[in-house]
């Protein structure tokens, strides 16, 4: 037994990550699982973090709470199943890549093998396209690579320094050869099983990267608008019909007017028809449900494609379409075929490569110079709708996309997602609500490809006519054993490369997935799936999927359909979800908002036990506030921490003689309470309530450290007192109770602890279990606090000593055998003479006669 003289939490850390990497102290067991089978295994789908950028505090927060869980279940003898993964691909690391290295990708461009990005990280002053680099998509591949690589290295770091007890030799990449192969494979047994497949449609588009935008990556964001209010003119020359719209510039897309068929002021108009301004197109006047009679004038234009409302008009009345709006967010060259005058060509030509502010001007400009502009409104706030990660408004452009069908028009696949849904227990078990609202409201099915670079290749070639041009009907799909491939460097079966991109040839598909299509497999990337069987027989499906509030539209929902296409069940039984981190002011952390705080500082002033505390201490589903300057729960733990590396050296202090068993009430009742304890927080830790398993316990821990600790200390120090073996073995069983029922959240220093008395690892002993009877009564204990209390409350009144000696005090309680059972612990705790209990009650001093010091 090796004890420091003046035990502290600093280095514990470094220390205790060293000595688990070097003892395998968290690896999983495979012969083990074999041996106990899928019921004695704990498996965690653990969220793979986008290595783009830094960790921040949320992270810590949410997997802390998952670490718990773990750390608990491995104590009860499960083998942990608990990798980590890094999601590397996707739209954030490229942006992060073009911002950090200052390039910016040009698939047209060759590749160069000796280029040398211009900055390298904090040089690049600024984002803009124009000043960056263009490079090939083979350079800018091989930047992401290597700067996600970087990240992960930090990431590591970071969460070895959390504690999180992860099995770092089971890791994956959402980028690597393996995840590759896995995605596409899922893939294409989606297509093969008619789950996949491809359509020309309205698709919501962001201008800035590029890229077709699912419905689960959509935003709300207020943004100002102006009404402004245009005649239509009525083609029998009777008149006109004024409309009120936020977008005129689209007018030149539009392809109807409607109102709802209840509106007694256009039910008249309903068959006709209207010319509309400047453009001088005849368009039809209809009737839709969707029609608000109260917005507006009542009466709207349908505009190929204003917004999503546009997209249901025209697909159920059976609308041309009329775009104008390109891939670049700039209004086309060419003007809709409907637009034939002269004069209309004129004014569209003057909006022609416009970007959709831009045209949005002239276009009033001229609707004012015709006179066809009535008026315009204040300004005013509404709703529009954002990439998540994007920073213009989105628009809607036709494209051909791959989709993989999710229930949004097919009844009996929603209803099989929403019972999965509700067969697993979810923790706090109102997220569940949120799981089926989003179920119930897609309006369309998942959009899985992606105009983008870095990422997972689609496994499709097509194959070409007699004039070169891609016959979409021919799609030619890999064999299983070509996977992983890129089909723009790879060639299909049966074809040569020289056939590339010639009649009668092929082409490749050059879109990727979209992150979320590869992130939905992580319980199969982790697993093995269709890579190793008897480690997927061992961890699927999964125990626990743990994450954030904001993505069971995402991750949870999109994982639970791949499961559900592929396995015909949900990917895991448990899903635990936690709450965000909000600053001091109650709004959520973010890196837009600027007050994210990066946790390497705040772990490294306080000590990473103090941050397990404060992120321990909130359950799952509720936000926490953090104040960085203040953080008051960080400081409350560092308390808890230090405090049980001195009581343990403390307790350790007093020798068990051997033999030694519990023979007096004082030690049978502390042992008695703590048994509780045991039972109340083991049922909280199961029931994913790692607050009030933290809350129970550390409440008991308090109780023993200010009172039993003190009623003891002089029996136990007295080797010739009798009860001296008593207390010394309650001290030390106590101990290593304690220890282990803190140990999830004070990783490191019931570590410390542990090894100055126990063999092995703290993380790795058995968890505590309370014996079905005690042969003690907790009331003794509390009834000597509640006196102990009560003598140091008469000794400060009489502004004493602590120290001073009672000749004699008299004390009411209304537990007369609990304290004369302990009658000689409280004397020598209080240095007390002579002691009389009367009945009483409450428990209070009555009488006290105070000697000398």
């Amino acid at each position: 037994m090796t004890i420091p003289d003046k035990p502290a939490l600093e280095g514990l850390e470094q220390k205790w990550d060293a000595a688990w990497r070097a003892n395998g102290t968290y690896l999983f067991d495979r012969v083990r699982a074999a041996e106990v089978g899928r019921a004695g295994v704990f498996s965690v789908d653990t969220p793979p973090p986008t290595a783009s950028g830094s960790l921040h505090i949320g992270h810590v927060f949410s997997y802390t709470h998952t670490d718990l869980k773990v750390r608990f279940e491995r104590m009860r003898g499960k083998t942990v199943f608990y990798p980590m993964g890094w999601d590397d691909n996707g739209l954030p690391t490229e942006r992060r890549v073009q911002n950090y290295y200052g390039v910016r990708c040009d698939p047209s461009l060759p590749y160069d093998p000796d280029f040398t990005p211009p900055f390298a990280g904090g040089d690049n002053k600024s984002s803009k396209a124009a000043d960056q680099v263009p490079i090939s998509r083979r350079n800018f591949i091989a930047l992401c690579e290597s700067l996600t690589i970087e990240d992960e290295k930090h990431f590591e770091d970071l969460f070895r320094q959390l504690g999180l007890s992860v099995d770092w030799t089971q890791t994956y990449r959402t980028i690597s050869d393996d995840t590759i192969r896995t995605s596409q494979l899922a893939f294409l047994r989606n297509l093969e099983r008619g789950e996949a497949y491809q359509s020309l449609a309205p698709t919501l588009w962001d201008v800035d990267f590029r890229s077709a935008i699912a419905q689960a990556e959509l935003e709300d964001r207020e943004q100002q608008a102006s009404y402004h209010e245009v005649a239509f003119h009525k083609t029998d020359g009777s008149g006109d019909v004024h409309i009120q719209t936020t977008r005129p510039e689209l007018l030149p897309a539009c392809v109807a007017l409607v109102a709802h068929p209840d509106d007694d002021r256009y039910k008249a108009l309903f068959g006709t028809t209207v010319r509309t301004p400047l453009f001088d197109v005849e368009v039809p006047v209809l009737a839709h449900p969707l029609a608000q009679i109260d917005k507006g004038s009542g009466i709207a234009m349908i505009c190929t494609f204003g917004d999503v409302t546009d997209i249901i008009w025209w697909r159920e009345l059976d609308l041309p379409n009329r775009t104008i709006l390109g891939k670049d967010g700039r209004v086309l060259a060419d003007a809709p075929d409907a637009i034939v005058t002269e004069q209309a060509r004129a004014h569209y030509a003057e909006l022609a490569g416009k970007t959709v502010f831009s045209a949005k001007k002239r276009i009033v400009e001229l609707l004012g110079e015709s006179g066809e502009l009535i008026a315009v409104s204040k300004p005013f706030s509404h709703a529009v709708k954002f990439f998540e990660k994007g920073d213009r408004p989105l628009e809607i452009v036709s494209t051909r996309q791959w989709y993989l069908r999710n229930g949004a028009r097919d009844e009996e696949l929603r209803d099989r997602l929403i019972s999965f849904g509700q067969q697993m227990s979810w923790h706090p078990d109102f997220m569940r609500v949120r799981y089926e609202n989003w179920t119930n409201g897609l309006t369309g099915d998942w959009l899985v490809s992606r105009q983008r670079f870095f990422g997972v290749p689609i496994p499709l070639w097509y194959g070409l006519d007699e004039n070169g041009e891609r016959d979409y009907d021919r799609v030619i799909v890999p064999d299983v054993g070509q996977l992983p491939l890129d089909p723009t460097t790879d060639v299909p079966v049966g074809y040569r490369e020289e056939q590339r991109g010639v009649p009668g040839g092929f082409e490749a598909e050059k879109d990727i997935f979209d992150t979320w299509a590869t992130s939905s497999l992580t319980p199969q990337l982790a697993g093995g799936w269709q890579r190793d069987d008897e480690l997927w027989n061992l961890v699927a499906p999964f125990d626990l999927r743990p994450q954030g509030q904001d993505i069971i539209r995402t991750w949870l929902f999109s994982t639970m359909l791949r499961s559900l296409l592929e396995d015909g069940r949900a990917p895991w039984t448990d899903a635990s979800i936690s709450g965000f981190i909000v600053d001091p002011d109650r709004k959520k952390m973010s890196k837009s908002k600027g007050n994210v705080v990066t946790p390497a500082d705040i772990l490294a002033q306080h000590g990473t036990d103090a941050v397990r505390y404060w992120a321990a201490s909130s359950r799952l589903g509720a936000d926490a506030a953090f104040d960085p300057q203040n953080p008051t729960q960080v400081k409350i733990g560092r308390r808890l921490a230090i405090k049980v590396l001195n009581a343990a050296k403390f307790v350790l202090s007093f020798p068990v003689p051997e033999g030694a068993e519990i023979t007096h009430a004082l030690d049978a009742s502390m042992l008695a309470g703590l048994h509780q304890v045991v039972r109340d927080a083991t049922r909280a830790f199961e029931a994913y309530d790692h607050a009030r398993a933290l809350e129970i316990t550390e409440s008991f821990f308090w109780t023993f450290c200010d009172d039993y600790l003190e009623l003891v200390k002089e029996r136990a120090y007295n080797q010739s007192d009798v009860g001296q073996p008593s207390a010394a073995l309650a001290l030390r069983t106590a101990l290593s109770v304690l220890l282990r029922l803190l140990a999830p959240i004070l990783a490191f220093a019931t570590e410390e602890a542990w090894s100055w008395f126990e063999e092995g690892s703290v993380h790795t002993a058995p968890w505590p279990v309370a014996p079905e009877q005690d042969g003690g009564d907790p009331l003794v204990l509390q009834a000597v606090g509640e006196a102990l209390i009560g003598i140091r409350r008469a000794k400060t009144e009489a502004k004493v000593s602590q120290k001073t000696p009672v000749e004699r005090i008299v004390i009411e309680t209304p537990h007369l055998d609990a304290l004369t059972a302990a009658e000689g612990d409280l004397k020598a705790v209080g240095r007390i003479v002579a002691i009389e209990f009367v009945p009483g009650e409450t428990t209070a001093v009555r009488e006290i006669e105070l000697g000398e010091l």
